[in-house]
């Protein structure tokens, strides 16, 4: 049905919301770790930024992980400031669904996290993800220092490889861009399948490995 049908195409800054001032509130704890949702990483903790289709199930991955020390989930690589879940989810704020990843460095390190993205998920889809469709869906990479962003890269690369070998003619989509600004969800989608066991869920994959760096 064509008033069903999703735009998939970005706004421009013209003509995406214009969102407002002040941050949507959200939750104060995170409900799996019990530390503080909106505190500075202690010392040594690093940050990763994925987006990979519904943040719901994307999350639970990454808390799941060891290493982590904590998950937030958000919206960014958009334009409107401090949107809601409905703007996101009208295509006209430009954001993606995305995971905040902190994590100790000692423990797990970025390639593993990259591996981890780019095995949980279709990162050949586009503007979807499954049957989500839509620009908030994109799967994205928002790198924090150069560093990461040649990791990312990299192992797009040796995972587009590894596509190809298996049988897979598609390139991957992925967005790598520099971190600008992330709004965090509101306090309902916060570690969300932890609140919700039989909650969607909505993550897949192409069950194809990608191989780590050998540096890693």
């Amino acid at each position: 049905m064509l008033f069903m049908k999703k735009n998939l195409d970005l706004p421009t800054a013209e003509t995406a919301l214009k969102g407002r001032s002040i941050a949507i509130p959200t939750a104060d704890t995170h409900f799996v770790f019990g530390r503080p949702l909106n505190a500075p990483p202690p010392e040594g903790i690093e940050t990763a930024i994925f987006g990979l289709g519904c943040f719901w199930g994307a999350e639970r991955i990454f808390w799941k992980t060891p290493g982590v020390w904590l998950t937030r989930v958000g919206y960014a690589g958009g334009i409107t400031p401090n949107p809601t879940y409905e703007e996101v989810c009208s295509g006209r704020t430009g954001h993606t669904e995305i995971v905040e990843v902190q994590f100790d460095p000692k423990e797990v390190s970025f390639a593993a996290l990259v591996k981890l993205f780019l095995e949980s998920h279709d990162p050949t889809q586009g503007m979807r993800q499954g049957n989500d469709i839509g620009t908030q869906y994109r799967s994205a990479i928002y790198f924090r220092s150069p560093e990461q962003e040649a990791t990312a890269r990299q192992m797009i690369t040796e995972y587009e490889k590894a596509l190809a070998a298996s049988g897979h003619r598609e390139k991957v989509t992925s967005e790598v861009k520099p971190l600008d600004t992330l709004y965090l969800a509101e306090d309902y989608h916060q570690q969300y399948l932890a609140k919700n066991p039989n909650g969607y869920c909505g993550i897949g994959g192409t069950g194809v490995s990608c191989p780590l760096p050998q540096t890693a």
